[in-house]
């Protein structure tokens, strides 16, 4: 197996003496970000068809419906 080396010049090398050498870490992240709900089908009152919409009522009955298609079996 070979190794790689770099070759250091005599200047740098003094000045990693000298000064020494500085890892940089890896940069922090902030707290995580909670995710909205952006689109009304998301959400618990759309899904469920209690919030007086026609279509969403309808979605929710579809919905209910493909839910129920295989539990006969």
């Amino acid at each position: 197996m070979t190794s790689i080396q770099r070759h250091v010049s005599d200047d740098e090398m003094q000045k990693a003496i000298q000064g020494g050498i500085t890892f940089k870490g890896a940069k922090l992240k902030g707290p995580a970000k909670e995710e909205k709900v952006k689109t009304k089908a998301k959400k618990k009152t759309y899904i469920t068809g209690t919030h007086g919409s026609a279509s969403a009522r309808h979605k929710a009955e579809i919905r209910q419906r493909r839910a129920n298609r295989h539990k006969n079996k």
